[in-house]
């Protein structure tokens, strides 16, 4: 019988610094209520809850002080036990979020798992998957659903078809070979500062095009391992994926205890 390997010591990057105005509600993303909760909340509590994380860093907007003081509070309630709660102030994006997550981390973190609060219900065998792939040896993990819809690519039209429509089709995507990515995602601390360190180079426009960290380690070259992820790890991004969320947190799902 083989050893189940050892997962890496892991700290979880909790990205929730968006300014959250697609919902409408004039507040960070992460203060929007989710079933009388802030997403926030929701997004803490299943990251503590799976167990993956020695730390939890959480990325907020600078200057946000309600949010600071729930994760305040928060950090009372690990008091007894449960990760470390660092709080930073997030960046300008994305990476500038994850880079000052990763500048708190502290000494004997060998892995990192970057989440999006948005993605506030994912349930925590998720957490599980990824963290036993970086076990296993994967230095980087994602996890990612099929994606349902036939996806084309398109350009814009030009001369007198513009006339006819904004957008012409130039190819459809082989739907087989499609993912929809979602978080956390997984990488050894060493893999994602190696990442983000080649990112200073980037020129703006190059830099704009990344959306995830898992795309700064393919420009190094390094595999990006996928394992399943789940429907229930919806972005709330819109007033209807807060809809979807609302109903999953109601409905007969019991949403993070059952698979997506």
């Amino acid at each position: 019988m083989s050893e189940t390997p050892t997962r890496p010591v892991t700290a979880v990057i909790l990205v929730a610094a968006g300014s959250g105005q697609r919902l409408g509600y004039g507040i960070p993303k992460a203060a929007v209520p989710l079933g009388g909760e802030p997403i926030l909340m929701h997004a803490l509590r299943g990251i503590v809850a799976s167990g993956t994380g020695s730390q939890v860093c959480v990325a907020l907007p600078p200057g946000e002080d309600t949010l600071r003081r729930l994760c305040e509070d928060f950090r009372q309630e690990l008091a007894d036990g449960g990760p470390l709660l660092s709080i930073v102030d997030g960046g300008a994006t994305r990476a500038d979020s994850v880079r000052a997550g990763m500048a708190a981390l502290m000494d004997g973190i060998e892995a990192v798992l970057v989440h999006d609060a948005a993605r506030a219900l994912t349930p925590e065998s998720v957490f599980h998957r990824v963290t036993d792939a970086l076990a296993a040896g994967a230095a980087a993990v994602i996890p990612a659903v099929a994606v349902v819809d036939t996806v084309k690519t398109v350009a814009a039209t030009t001369g007198k078809d513009a006339s006819l429509a904004p957008e012409v089709v130039t190819g459809t995507a082989p739907r087989e070979e499609l993912r929809a990515v979602q978080t956390p995602q997984g990488f050894h601390l060493g893999t994602l500062l190696k990442a983000h360190e080649a990112a200073r180079s980037l020129d703006q426009k190059s830099s704009a095009a990344v959306t995830d960290d898992a795309m700064l380690v393919e420009m190094l070259g390094i595999p990006v391992h996928v394992v399943r992820g789940s429907t229930q790890s919806l972005k709330i991004t819109t007033p209807l994926d807060l809809i979807f969320a609302e109903g999953l947190l109601e409905g007969p799902l019991g949403a993070r205890w059952v698979e997506g």
